[in-house]
């Protein structure tokens, strides 16, 4: 009697489950079939990496082995056009425009997106509408917010000229887009306005992760809004502090669409940057070898930032 209710009991998993494996293809275990349907919801992602990333690369690495002109075909000269690169007086310029301008711009946006942050996080009337309203630099396209900034930074009829001489704080107009120091302050300047905003929300979150009983434990200990910002605020955003930086380095000496709307890496080559000065020499030149070399130029440093920055969110493990 004991013995039917077992074989009772028993035969409806195994039913299901000789039906779940006979209907696998081939008498393909179900293990298997996991991996082959995982498989095949990546292959299309995988496809897409490859053709819009890996194939891109290698094309440009063999490119900038030869002496490819634009409707010539080239031959393999090997490393070559790097080296005549660093022979060259504006590539030795564009790598001091690239540490400039991304060095100060990241430096800015971290300082001001965490005081923005700190900001945001307090109990003010209508910071709700007030982040929405943050983020609007960095949604707004590039190229339509810089032609903006290009018409303010006009040295005839800019707004700000105009407003600086109304205020009094100048006596004669900026030459902001003709003069090569203040050229470069003004690509940073709009560099800064539009990575503001991603510095401020990723803060934001940040700060909001932090328990407040941190905060109210400190000050029953006596300790002031500074000591609470060194010894609780920061320590505990350094972690996000490191990805958003090493996010921003990737962006920021990557960029293109705001010097090339703004000064088109002028004047007299003062504000190229390497996107800037590859599509100058690859494309409006003709020389496509050392455009493709230029590109690649710095792909050694964006990969250790990028391996930085996975070591960083996976909290440092491999």
């Amino acid at each position: 009697m004991g013995r039917r209710r077992a074989e009772a009991a028993v035969p409806v998993g195994n039913k299901g489950e000789g039906r779940f494996r006979s209907a696998l293809p081939f008498g393909m275990a179900p293990v298997r079939q996991l991996e082959v349907t995982g498989f095949l919801f990546v292959l299309p992602a995988a496809l897409l990496v490859v053709g819009l990333v890996a194939y891109p690369f290698f094309s440009a690495l063999s490119l900038s082995l030869t002496s490819k002109q634009a409707g010539v075909a080239g031959e393999f000269v090997g490393l070559r056009n790097y080296t005549d690169l660093f022979r060259g007086d504006i590539f030795l310029q564009t790598i001091r425009n690239s540490l400039v301008f991304t060095g100060a711009a990241v430096v800015c946006k971290a300082i001001l997106g965490l005081g923005l942050a700190l900001l945001l996080k307090r109990a003010i009337h209508g910071r709700r509408i007030l982040r929405g309203m943050i983020l609007l630099p960095w949604v707004v396209p590039s190229t339509l917010s810089t032609l903006g900034w290009w018409w303010l930074f006009n040295p005839s009829y800019g707004v700000i000229n105009l407003g600086l001489t109304k205020l009094g704080l100048i006596s004669q107009r900026i030459p902001w887009l003709s003069d090569p120091f203040w050229a470069m302050v003004a690509v940073i300047t709009v560099n800064i306005w539009r990575g503001l905003p991603f510095f401020a929300i990723a803060f934001l979150a940040g700060l909001v992760s932090i328990p407040d009983e941190l905060y109210e434990a400190a000050q029953i200990d006596g300790a002031g809004k500074l000591n609470c910002l060194l010894r609780i605020t920061l320590p505990l955003l350094v972690p996000v502090l490191g990805v958003i930086v090493l996010y921003s380095i990737i962006m920021t000496v990557s960029d293109f669409n705001i010097v090339y709307v703004l000064t088109r890496g002028g004047p007299m080559n003062s504000t190229h940057l390497f996107a800037t000065f590859a599509y100058e020499m690859g494309l409006a030149s003709g020389d496509i070898g050392k455009g493709a070399a230029i590109s690649l130029f710095i792909f050694p440093f964006l990969a250790a930032v990028a391996y930085l920055q996975l070591r960083l969110t996976r909290g440092g493990t491999r």
